[in-house]
């Protein structure tokens, strides 16, 4: 048996739906590990190419989340109707899909979005105390 030749983690996260954050799986995240199951099979990747339901990627604002190794590819909200166009792109060729990929400017903004999300917290917890 060799080893598989590249890794789709796909987040399924769950969280409580009162989280801040969301979770991939409530994005789709488990219909979209299914979808590339079902890709890598329909072209006989099986054994090559590996699709696994991943835990938190850290990325849950921006998911579903899908990483792509060895290549180190990161996708954000990424849809069902994306999965042929990365396993093409990405998995039997060595490209990105532009549109998907995760740049600078998304971590960036995450980290925005966490800052938002923590003052808004602390803040409810401020006029809670106060009530």
């Amino acid at each position: 048996m060799q080893p598989f030749e590249k890794h789709i983690f796909v987040c399924t996260n769950q969280r409580p739906a009162a989280s801040p954050k969301g979770c991939c799986n409530d994005k789709g995240g488990s219909e979209l590990r299914v979808a590339f199951v079902t890709g890598l099979a329909k072209r006989g990747l099986k054994g090559q190419v590996r699709a696994n339901k991943s835990g938190c990627l850290d990325a849950c604002e921006l998911g579903p989340t899908v990483v792509i190794y060895p290549a180190g590819v990161w996708y954000l909200k990424v849809t069902p109707d994306d999965v042929e166009e990365i396993i093409e792109t990405s998995i039997v060729g060595d490209g990105v899909v532009k549109r998907l990929v995760a740049t600078p400017d998304h971590w960036e903004r995450l980290g925005q979005l966490r800052a938002i999300t923590n003052t808004n917290i602390k803040l409810k917890n401020i006029v809670a105390e106060g009530s």
